[in-house]
């Protein structure tokens, strides 16, 4: 059984139609990557398998259960976690009271979740910065806040919006290194939504590609990047491919 399934999702807002009969299924212990140009429908996906927005059509299924209809807070205590492409901490709190406010969702006695947070903070390496205002951190450091607070909520599925969007290129590898970790250490499956095509390859087991609110590739990494209609809808024809022999996979081309 997968752990997550999509069946034919669509989502129209009025005549403008953001996925179309969207269908693919998310393994357990898989990081899927999900790939496209700008309004494939990518983060409309993930609004909908975490409850924010109904699809107009079609099944989401986690663990065979129905998600349609669905509020966030309960697809999130279903075990669904996830981080946004913006980036918005609870600004004139500290780190360690962020991560707190998403631990208390299971754990009610504030030492306890405080605790819980702590450990979080030291998977992400913000440990050092626990009792630091959230405003004072960088774009890293609060994507890197932003997958604290989801993993305190203790998800089985993590879904990371374009985790190196804004970020400073000399601290992807390491971005790349705990995206592995996540599953590796933690037991997590992960879809993750990227455009940095090094950073995509190198962490995906498969990747799905959309294009205006399709599904036009589903396959391994090596595979998806030399299909056609995805070299024409994203990649472009000087993409190169890749190379992923150097530790962190973390060379070669991006897509546009």
């Amino acid at each position: 059984m997968a752990l997550l399934k999509l069946e034919g999702v669509t989502k129209r807002f009025g005549g403008l139609v953001a996925n179309s009969n969207v269908s693919f299924k998310v393994e357990e212990g898989e990081i899927l990557g999900l790939i496209g140009p700008n309004g494939a429908g990518k983060s409309t996906l993930f609004e909908q398998i975490t409850g924010f927005y109904p699809p107009t059509t079609g099944r989401i299924l986690f663990r065979d259960r129905d998600l349609v209809g669905l509020r966030p807070d309960q697809v999130n205590w279903l075990g669904i976690g996830r981080t946004f492409q913006k980036v918005r901490p609870f600004l004139g709190m500290t780190v360690i009271e962020n991560v707190m406010v998403a631990a208390m969702q299971h754990e009610r006695d504030p030492q306890k979740a405080r605790r819980e947070a702590a450990g979080f903070l030291e998977i992400v390496e913000l440990a050092d910065k626990a009792g630091a205002d959230a405003r004072a951190l960088s774009i890293g450091e609060r994507k890197r806040l932003e997958m604290a607070r989801a993993m305190a909520t203790r998800p089985r599925l993590l879904l990371l919006d374009e985790m190196t969007g804004g970020v400073d290129q000399r601290t992807i590898p390491m971005l790349l290194q705990l995206i592995a970790r996540l599953r590796s250490e933690q037991g997590l499956t992960l879809v993750v939504i990227e455009h940095n095509m090094r950073v995509i390859m190198s962490v995906s087991d498969r990747i799905v590609a959309l294009h205006l609110g399709e599904v036009i590739a589903d396959g391994p990494p090596s595979e998806v990047v030399k299909e056609r209609r995805v070299i024409e809808a994203y990649l472009g024809d000087a993409f190169v491919v890749p190379t992923v022999g150097d530790g962190t996979g973390f060379t070669g081309g991006t897509g546009r």
